[in-house]
């Protein structure tokens, strides 16, 4: 039997109207809860004027329908390149070619789609060799836990200049992310998105280096102070390290200290200076600071690894309690006011 095939005539509003009419009014009233304004009326009104349907292009619509979400959930599986092969297993190499191309320039998939699909550690073997600058984009479109994992391992030397370079890194071409991605998979690039993407950005780097271990954010931050102080400065600015906690205010610090567990608390001071550990004492009851001292005493040589990472969880408290407004951090500069 062959397969119905929509007419080539129908735009795409026509379809989503033909689509709706035939989901019925309690589906269609569910997709049109995920909908702009703007867009309901255009369908409405495309609905009205829909004065018949045949049997032939309801079947089409449907079946080009069901072949871009089966499109959609294999890519977002395992890429653009995973979702091309079993559409060519499923539609053949002609149709699957077809889906997968309306796909892409409707929902614009973003580039380095795979990338994003590969192990960090198997993605460094591909991608520790190129330069700096190649390793900024790609670091730019990954999630800042795979990138943070990825920027760890790279040589000392390599790692400053890769995070320098994505803090600086603005718009780049369409025309050069094609040629990246020729180097990691070459059958994506005649489906790149063509507008101009945004990527990187001091706060691309900041939510890399928040999540780093704090020996390689030291290491980059130190150099960068050399090199490019201002930028430092700048991200230094948006950062907020276990140190900053003297940033606080004596109430903050006491909200903080409230979410944080005791253990975690006498572990993360074994490594601090005294000016952090006397502001931490000086808001716990004596009892309580009698206890934790205590407790930093009896506990013995701790890991670097053990401190950093319940240095880390404080952290993680204080800018919760920061975005939710419940504290606020004083990062200078003299123009914030707070009443």
């Amino acid at each position: 039997m062959a397969r119905a095939t929509t007419d080539e005539k129908l735009g795409g509003l026509q379809k989503a109207a033909i689509l709706l009419i035939s989901l019925g009014p309690e589906r269609s009233a569910g997709v049109f809860k995920h909908l702009k304004e703007e867009e309901i009326e255009e369908l409405t009104l495309e609905i009205a004027n829909t004065r018949s349907i045949t049997p032939q292009t309801k079947e089409a619509v449907i079946n080009e329908f069901y072949e871009v979400c089966l499109a959609q959930q294999y890519i977002a599986e395992g890429g653009i390149s995973y979702a091309k092969e079993l559409l060519e297993n499923a539609l053949g190499s002609d149709k699957a070619m077809e889906v997968i191309g309306k796909l892409t320039a409707s929902l614009q998939v973003k580039p380095f789609e795979f990338v994003r699909k590969t192990e960090p550690s198997q993605l460094l073997n591909f991608i520790q060799d190129e330069h700096p600058q190649t390793i900024a984009l790609i670091l730019s479109y990954l999630s800042p836990a795979q990138a943070a994992q990825i920027i760890s391992a790279l040589s000392p030397d390599r790692q400053a200049d890769v995070a320098k370079r994505i803090a600086t890194m603005d718009r780049t071409s369409p025309d050069v992310i094609k040629e990246v991605e020729k180097v990691l998979e070459s059958k994506l690039s005649s489906l790149v998105n063509q507008d101009y993407t945004i990527v990187g950005g001091v706060d691309s780097v900041v939510e890399i280096l928040n999540t780093v271990d704090r020996g390689t954010e030291k290491h980059i931050m130190e150099t960068l102070e050399i090199e490019e102080p201002e930028l430092a400065d700048e991200i230094r600015k948006k950062m907020f390290v276990f140190e900053d906690i003297l940033l606080l205010d004596d109430r903050a610090i006491q909200r903080v200290l409230r979410d944080v567990d005791n253990n975690d608390l006498a572990i993360a001071l074994k490594n601090a200076n005294d000016q952090v550990q006397g502001a931490i004492f000086n808001n716990l009851s004596k009892r309580l600071a009698v206890m934790i001292k205590e407790d930093m005493e009896f506990m013995g040589p701790v890991r670097m690894k053990d401190v950093e990472e319940a240095q880390q969880k404080i952290v993680n408290i204080i800018r919760k309690l920061e975005d939710a407004g419940e504290i606020v951090i004083s990062r200078g500069g003299g123009d914030e006011i707070v009443v």
